[in-house]
């Protein structure tokens, strides 16, 4: 066994990077697509840059045929179940390796697979070594030549680039070449093979350069297209007119599959989407579903230069481009829609899965110290808690030091490998303004908490905070450092306005920076009764602990300049509520009811904000107040909230209902029309209103998908006797329609009822659901474990054990998807001494497996070594 052999347990480590002893100058790569005898032909131009004289190639799950050193036969190397290691090699040689391997049997959806009749890549995070023998590692960066070959059945012959050259071939075959002219990593190589139909288009870009846009898709899927690409020109136009950067090849592709463990994928040039993530028309698409398309094309097409011209030294650097470019694409959201919606969206994702993920098993800081398998790490601290890292960043440099900082650090990294240093540096140099304490927002895991105390002096009407800064320590660390924290604030006077801050006469543009454990901040000028926005907009991770009464949160609710921080205090009032219910048996307050019927009856004007305002938290918001999680307790608590005000308002909702028409347009204000009539249609529902029948069955035929699934949603949710009937109409009219069928199994995780986790095994066992397909199994699975806590948490363990016997199964077919399912069960430790017995039962029923994926052994191993 070699030094750089790895067993596929094995824990690796930041701090053991080294980088690569040779580099590739160009690599050849020529495919003969075969169904299950694919053969792969790999000739590449080495060079030694460091002292060994020893070569490791990745490699796994495939036939090698054979190997050529400078045209010669080589025989001096070594194998192993993870790769080769050539000896006794020239500085510089020429290397010809050929392999065989089978996609229509690879499951894992990594490498080269078969997608429903359609050959295609996925090479994030180390996919590429199930295609050839190569240093699968992000930092070795090589200009790429792939010829594609293939019967002529597949009509479009992909890679990335430029196509130089194409033809046709004996016995009824042809072949496409292209070439990539920049640099890049193996994870980010794309083929694809298929029978397509093809959306064109094209782009002129800033310096009126005309790029080609052409968008693959299954047959009979064109009308499907239109979005996906009108979000592609909206994203290139936003990327050179709000960070100065422009797209670089004369083609940009996207191809469409139904077979993909992500949503979609940067590749070069060719970007390759998890279908859903593409196709949307007004009939089989919601409104969610068109504003879900259009982030991610963006966040992708944005990766062309933060993620492939610059790209990660290492796969702990992930963060570098996986949470910069979720903020550029929240901020591409944000600039041409709702800033405070997709503000709400994102702080949603934060307090909910990612809060939580600080709290298990999984802790881990943006940039990872240690991992045993890398797409473990795909998770929502690299991505969104990255992307509030530089949201900080941008909120303590402002706009423009922010895009100095974007521009010197492309200029002194293009082409090249980076790291989070490199982009923190790049900052500061810009800027000027030091950026070291904040950097270990990088390193330190865990949700920081800030405690705040209130002081008015009212002789010199000054007010005081006191705010306090600190980091519980979770299971990889237990040691934790003050952090440099940007606090935005608000403050409010009785009468409604904002009031300027005043720091020592001078005045302060709305952030604060908290450096210390604990630091004092006196705000001159300031009216008794003041109310106070802390933490405006949520510009920080963090937990707050201040004390502020209903009064106070109403004022909030009523007069804040941001309509994110409105939706935050209503939020903070109903979850108080929810919990004085559930410890003390309260009733709702007489307040809480007259701010909801001054919400239905104000002159709002951004109704989806309203809807925002009007729907109470989840369950999970509420259960993060709690240990251990009462789980029976918050679900009964939220319905007899939601009955109760939809019964004592029902006069208002009804009334404020039947205001609300739309055409069924994609403009603004018909989409934030819709959210609103969905939101309250529920609330009329759960009230029996007695006009609600034959409203359910108006908006369910509507020829708009969101206005029929808010009605499906809302009858299923509230358990009206017509649910079942129209659970089976809607399965029946989508039946030929997959991913519209994914919504339906969504809504049949949801549903409420002793039979439920049976009724899903059922759908197993029986092959409804494609448990090879992850759109099918996590639209069924993630909505139950997600979103039914009621039957997934039941007291007997039965949805514990119905996922991991799930589990067990897709270990064997798909261990990422696996990896990515096993979340409900990490954060066991939260429940009830009963709960946590049947979850860690269930995680030693996994552990216990000889043959468990290190995708999975990690998390079991974590969890188990946890509690």
């Amino acid at each position: 066994m070699t030094t750089q052999e790895k067993s596929t347990n094995q824990t690796k480590f930041r701090t053991d990077y080294k980088a690569p002893d040779y580099t590739v100058s160009s690599l050849y790569l020529e495919f003969d697509l075969k169904a299950t005898q694919t053969r792969v032909l790999q000739k590449a131009q080495y060079h030694r840059v460091g002292a060994n004289n020893e070569l490791w190639l990745d490699g796994v799950n495939q036939t090698l045929l054979c190997i050529n050193v400078n045209g010669l036969p080589f025989s001096d190397y070594e194998m192993s179940e993870l790769g080769l290691t050539l000896k006794n090699l020239p500085a510089e040689f020429e290397l010809h390796i050929e392999t065989e391997i089978d996609p229509q049997n690879n499951t894992s959806l990594e490498g080269l697979y078969l997608s429903d009749g359609a050959y295609c890549t996925q090479c994030e995070a180390e996919g590429f070594r199930k295609i050839t023998y190569f240093q699968d590692r992000p930092d070795v960066l090589t200009k790429y030549t792939v010829k594609v070959i293939a019967d002529k059945a597949f009509t479009h012959l992909l890679s990335n680039g430029n196509k130089i050259e194409s033809g046709e071939l004996a016995d009824g075959r042809h072949f496409s070449t292209w070439q990539d002219p920049y640099n890049k990593p193996s994870y980010l190589f794309a083929l694809v093979a298929g029978d397509f139909d093809v959306l064109h288009d094209n782009f002129k870009t800033r310096s009126g350069r005309d790029v080609k846009l052409e968008l693959f898709v299954d047959k009979g899927n064109l009308d499907k297209a239109d979005h996906a690409m009108a979000s592609l020109k909206r994203a290139m136009k936003w990327d050179e007119e709000r960070f100065n950067l422009e797209y670089d090849l004369d083609i940009y592709m996207i191809v469409a599959v139904d077979f993909f463990n992500m949503g979609a994928m940067e590749n070069k040039g060719l970007n390759v989407f998890n279908s859903k993530c593409v196709l949307a028309n007004q009939a089989t698409a919601t409104d969610r579903d068109y504003h879900t398309i259009e982030s991610i094309v963006g966040h992708e097409y944005f990766h062309n230069w933060t993620g492939n011209r610059v790209t990660c030294q290492d796969w702990f650097q992930l963060s570098l481009k996986e949470g910069l470019t979720v903020f550029r694409d929240q901020e591409f959201s944000s600039d041409i829609g709702s800033r405070a919606l997709n503000r709400i969206d994102a702080v949603k994702v934060m307090r909910g899965p990612q809060f939580s993920e600080d709290a298990g098993p999984m802790a881990h800081p943006i940039r990872p110290e240690k991992v045993i398998e890398m797409n473990n790490f795909y998770t929502v601290t690299v991505y969104d808690k990255g992307s509030e890292v530089i949201r900080m960043m941008h909120t303590i440099l402002g706009e423009e030091n922010f895009q100095k900082g974007m521009q010197l650090y492309i200029e002194r990294h293009d082409g090249t490998a980076a790291t989070c240093d490199d982009f923190v540096k790049s900052m500061q140099d810009a800027s000027n303004i030091d950026l070291s304490l904040f950097s270990k927002w990088y390193s330190q895991s865990g949700t920081p908490e800030l405690a705040v105390e209130r002081e008015f002096n009212d002789a010199d009407k000054t007010l005081t905070l006191t705010v306090s800064q600190f980091t519980p320590a979770t299971q990889d660390q237990s040691d934790k450092s003050p952090l440099h924290i940007p606090i935005a604030l608000e403050l409010i006077s009785p009468e409604g306005k904002s009031q300027p801050l005043v720091i020592d006469g001078n005045k302060v543009e709305r952030v604060i920076n908290l450096t210390d454990a604990r630091q004092k901040f006196i705000f001159e000028n300031i009216a008794k009764d003041t109310s106070v926005v802390f933490l405006e907009d949520f510009s920080a991770p963090c937990k707050v602990k201040f004390e502020q009464s209903l009064a106070e949160l109403i004022t909030i609710v009523k007069y804040a300049r941001s309509d994110f921080s409105k939706w935050d205090a209503m939020q903070r009032i109903m979850v108080d509520a929810l919990k004085a219910g559930i410890d003390n048996g309260t009733q709702l307050n007489e307040e809480i009811v007259a701010l909801f019927r001054y919400l239905l009856t104000s002159n709002v004007k951004d109704l989806a904000l309203l809807s925002e305002l009007l729907t109470l938290p989840s369950f999970d918001t509420v259960a993060s107040d709690y240990h251990p999680i009462p789980v029976d307790a918050i679900t009964e608590q939220l319905h007899a909230v939601k009955s109760f005000l939809a019964t004592t308002l029902l006069s208002d909702i009804a009334a404020r209902y039947q205001t609300l028409s739309e055409n069924g347009d994609l403009d603004a204000t018909s989409i934030a029309t819709r959210a609103l009539k969905g939101r309250l249609l529920d609330y009329l529902a759960a009230a029996d209103w007695q006009d609600v029948e034959s409203e359910l069955e108006t908006q369910f035929i509507s020829d708009n998908m969101t206005n029929s699934l808010n009605a499906l949603s809302a009858s299923c949710e509230n358990k009206r006797t017509s649910h079942e009937s129209l659970l089976e109409r809607f399965k029946d009219k989508w039946r030929h329609d997959v991913l519209v069928l994914d919504k339906w199994l969504a809504l049949k995780g949801r549903l409420k009822g002793d039979n439920t986790t049976n009724a899903i095994r059922a759908m197993f066992e029986s092959g409804e659901v494609d448990i090879t397909n992850p759109n099918r199994v996590r639209a069924l699975l993630m909505s139950y474990c997600m979103f039914n806590p009621q039957s997934f948490h039941a007291r007997n363990g039965e949805g514990y054990r119905l996922l991991t016997d799930l589990l067990i199964k897709l270990d064997k077919i798909n261990p990422q998807n696996a990896a990515r399912l096993i979340t409900p069960l990490l954060s066991f430790k939260r429940h009830t001494d009963e709960r946590q017995l049947h979850v860690k039962a269930q995680l030693q029923r996994l552990a216990d497996l000889p043959d468990l994926s290190p995708d999975l052994f990690e998390k079991v191993s974590n969890a188990l070594n946890g509690a």
